[in-house]
């Protein structure tokens, strides 16, 4: 639902009439993105069947999808902002925690991996959201170990 403007017509010494806009007192929506990622773990495998098949075995054979943005897919897992340290750091200083990062390359996007074994895991393709695109990034310039 868009704010209410109110038009108030008013008129200068001369007899020009200009418009000025009184924008209702409702709530302000600003963007504040994180500033820092923070990775504590990363695990690189081989092909992007190896990721899916650790992602159905991790996840108990529930849908879980992966992310893809700039050649690379991964999961990651968010440490959650759940005590007062961690909240203070996301809030303070927009720094996000990941636990753990799991990646391959894919150069090419595909909305689905279905390993050999005929599990089936989603791609969910993350290039307009920018923190997404730069984890992406920073984990394809990373030396597989």
């Amino acid at each position: 639902m868009h704010d209410k403007i109110k038009r108030q017509r008013k008129s200068d010494t001369n007899g020009k009439q200009t418009v000025n806009k009184m924008v209702d007192n409702g709530p302000i929506v600003k963007y504040e993105p994180f500033k820092e990622i923070i990775i504590m773990e990363k695990d690189y495998f081989a092909t992007p069947d190896d990721i899916a098949r650790f992602v159905s075995i991790i996840s108990g054979g529930k849908a879980v999808g992966l992310n893809w943005a700039d050649g690379v897919v991964f999961l990651y897992f968010p440490l959650p902002a759940s005590t007062e340290t961690t909240a203070k750091l996301l809030i303070e200083h927009g720094r996000v925690y990941w636990t753990f990062v799991g990646y391959s390359f894919m150069p090419k996007y595909q909305p689905v991996i279905e390993t050999r074994e005929k599990m089936i895991v989603p791609v969910v393709d993350m290039t307009s959201n920018e923190l997404i695109k730069k984890a992406a990034l920073w984990l394809k310039n990373q030396k597989p170990a």
